[in-house]
């Protein structure tokens, strides 16, 4: 197989994380306006056929028996690489032992080879032999590993082939599937969703159930700031499909997969801390507090945001710090990506703004909750 040198742009990076939550936003308000979706479905379809096609995994997800076809081209193709990985240590060695026999006999040939020994002719000639030897050693490696790498790009162009011909059939593939199931009786309603179980420690706090104008507005920002990272993951998903494909079919593994993941949830992390506290998500050591009434929680809450307030503004006021250098610098990654490192740090400081604005907001429902007798 082809080898990949696919380096992933500073501008694609950031411009799928700005504008694919976006998207992905539009497309589920639009898929809650239509109703659960019904099986199978054609951007499904597609999608197997997009990232798992090689597998045959969109064929069965039609559930059509011709998605096995692509498992012993797959498998080739894997035995295929293998090989040529294995042929590696060959193909280094023998090229280690032929630059050393050319270095030797460059070594021993006297200046006037009309003036050598016999001696020294000798010495010549079974260097030179030697070299011989070495260089058709290195072609055999190398040619085993060149015919290794042809198989697997010959079953590769096949498997390509079979795509083709499968995207331009998908539409008809799924309109005949669905008209299977309706014949057979047995077309598949909307599943119904699991009910959400809070687990164990959260959802106890009081202020999930206040509401007031004054509190809304940093809530719905909070929520749209967690909704927004939240689909970050799914780039995950993709990305990390992509390293495994690039290094186990075509000999290719990345280092900027790794780099981008990790600061992705990095800035993840930072962005949704203030959904999480907004929704109770966050680890508390609750061996009182959970035994406390709604007034008991309230005061509690009051009483500690003291520690909380200190902490955050004080992380507000660094993380800009720390933010303002890398802006100011133009910092980048050590890697050979070389990715810009300010936006990521500028995370620092929104997210913190953003945990302290949450921070107040329950602030204001603990108040109306100690100041209103009934919540007791």
């Amino acid at each position: 197989m082809p080898s990949l040198n696919f380096i992933l742009p500073h501008w694609l990076y950031w411009g799928t994380l700005l504008l694919f939550p976006f998207l992905a936003m539009l497309l589920v308000a639009r898929q809650r306006r239509r109703g659960p979706p019904r099986e199978p479905i054609l951007f499904n379809a597609y999608l197997f056929w997009l990232t798992s096609g090689f597998m045959g995994l969109h064929r069965m997800y039609l559930k059509s028996w011709w998605g096995l076809v692509y498992v012993p081209l797959f498998a080739g193709i894997l035995y295929c690489n293998s090989e040529v990985r294995d042929s590696r240590e060959d193909v280094s060695r023998t090229t280690a032992e032929l630059e050393q026999a050319q270095t030797g006999e460059s070594r021993i040939r006297p200046a006037d080879p009309a003036a050598a020994t016999p001696e020294e002719r000798k010495s010549i000639a079974d260097a030179q032999a030697l070299v011989v030897a070495k260089r058709a050693e290195y072609a055999a490696a190398k040619k085993v590993q060149d015919d290794w790498r042809g198989r697997a790009r010959a079953i590769g162009i096949l498997v390509l082939a079979l795509l083709l011909a499968d995207a331009v059939l998908m539409p008809r593939l799924v309109r005949k599937r669905r008209a299977q199931a309706t014949a057979a009786g047995y077309a598949a309603d909307p599943v119904a969703p699991e009910p959400e179980v809070p687990l164990q420690g959260t959802a106890e706090d009081p202020t999930l159930r206040i509401r007031s104008r004054y509190t809304d507005w940093i809530d719905i920002v909070n929520q749209r700031a967690g909704e927004y990272v939240a689909y970050w993951a799914v780039i995950a998903v993709f990305v990390y499909y992509y390293e495994v494909l690039a290094r186990f079919v075509f000999n290719s593994p990345t280092n900027w997969v790794h780099e981008s993941m990790f600061l992705m949830f990095g800035m993840q992390y930072m962005i949704s801390g203030a959904y999480a506290y907004r929704e109770d998500q966050h680890v508390r050591v609750d061996v009182f507090y959970s035994k406390f009434s709604v007034r008991g929680k309230a005061l509690a809450d009051v009483v500690s945001s003291v520690f909380f307030f200190i902490f955050t503004v004080t992380m507000v006021w660094t993380g800009w710090r720390f933010a303002a250098d890398a802006v100011n610098n133009g910092e980048t990654s050590f890697t050979e990506w070389g990715i810009q490192y300010w936006p990521v740090k500028l995370t620092l400081p929104i997210g913190a703004a953003l945990i302290l604005l949450q921070g107040v907001s329950k602030l204001i429902k603990d108040i109306m909750i100690l100041k209103t007798p009934a919540q007791a």
